[in-house]
């Protein structure tokens, strides 16, 4: 009988299948040795480069965050922890550069693709206060501006001074108080501008975002001087703005006296769209707007009690008037088209 696994004489293993004997051949059994590499073969291998499997010792790349997703995240986190400051005027500048700049920012860059003039004149550091003209129905001019100021100087915000108004209309009051904004008054003025902040001020109000189409880059009456005595008490510099473009996005050519008084509010502007179309009528037209920012006018050389010389604020509040009609006056020369600059 013939056993399951013998080796034959030539070293193969024999194996009975189904009765019939079977040999497995080695495969290097004798007469089948692999052959002898030579010296050169050999040399040959030992020189051959070794080419690393496709990423079977690297590491797979981790995928770095971009600073929008990096910035989010810290935002989140700071909301969740309640890890941020608000100053004592209310303002919250982490929530305003994450929220409130970038729509804005998104209006000024492509919808009114503004352009800037005189920007050296903004003070890197220390107290200054712009004074603007005013107009627009609605007051885009005060917004534009405060992104102008906040990407021209690298970061500086500035700290409007608003109507009553603003601050009882619900949710624009929080909105305001929490991007920067602040009842025009004197004494907040000052403390701001003490305080070393970039303080901007509309003195023609209401009368100067509401004016009709008519009237338009005719500057209004600046009131008493107010913003002159603030700037004169903390010896900042007055910077005259001058903005066009924003008289043209809502054409006023008429005032529905009747509804403003029902809404409180000074006026209900009637215009070519609004409110004809409603709400498509409220999107203002695509004008090319330009901010200009005057030579600074120094207030330090006069003192804290300069404020009781009537004149010298009269003439002082002249001068930022003149010096920003002139302007708009200038730049309104040069302007080829409402819509193209």
């Amino acid at each position: 009988m013939t056993k399951p696994h013998d080796l034959d004489d030539f070293g193969s293993e024999a194996e009975t299948v189904g009765g019939a004997e079977a040999q497995v051949i080695p495969l290097h059994g004798p007469g089948r040795e692999k052959p002898a590499a030579s010296p050169r073969d050999e040399a040959a291998r030992v020189d051959a480069p070794v080419v690393a499997f496709p990423g079977a010792d690297q590491p797979a790349p981790e995928e770095p965050l971009s600073d929008a997703a990096r910035s989010a995240l810290g935002f989140i986190r700071d909301r969740l922890t309640g890890d941020y400051t608000v100053d004592e005027f209310g303002f919250d500048a982490e929530l305003t550069d994450a929220v409130f700049l970038p729509p804005l920012r998104a209006l000024y860059k492509k919808w009114f693709r503004v352009d800037t003039y005189g920007v050296e004149n903004l003070p890197a550091s220390g107290g200054a206060l712009l004074v603007s003209n005013h107009s627009g129905t609605i007051p885009l001019d005060s917004l534009m501006t405060a992104v102008a100021v906040h990407d021209e100087t690298g970061g500086r915000h500035l700290r409007g001074l608003g109507a009553d108004l603003v601050f009882q209309v619900p949710l624009v009051g929080s909105f305001a108080r929490k991007s920067g904004q602040t009842l025009a008054c004197n004494a907040d003025a000052e403390r701001l501008l003490r305080g070393g902040e970039l303080v901007g001020v509309w003195p023609e109000g209401f009368k100067g975002i509401g004016k009709p189409f008519s009237s338009r880059y005719k500057l209004q009456r600046f009131g008493r001087g107010g913003f002159v005595s603030a700037a004169l008490r903390a010896g900042v510099p007055i910077i005259p703005v001058s903005v066009i473009g924003a008289e043209e996005i809502y054409p006023k050519l008429g005032d529905i006296k009747v509804l403003a008084r029902m809404l409180g509010l000074p006026y209900f502007p009637v215009t070519p769209f609004f409110p004809m179309f409603g709400l498509l009528g409220a999107i203002p037209l695509p004008t090319k707007w330009s901010i200009e920012f005057g030579e600074p006018i120094a207030t330090d050389a006069y003192g804290p009690e300069a404020v009781e010389d009537p004149m010298l604020v009269f003439q002082l509040t002249d001068q930022v008037r003149e010096s920003i009609q002139q302007t708009l006056y200038q730049r309104l020369s040069q302007r080829k088209s409402v819509f193209r600059g």
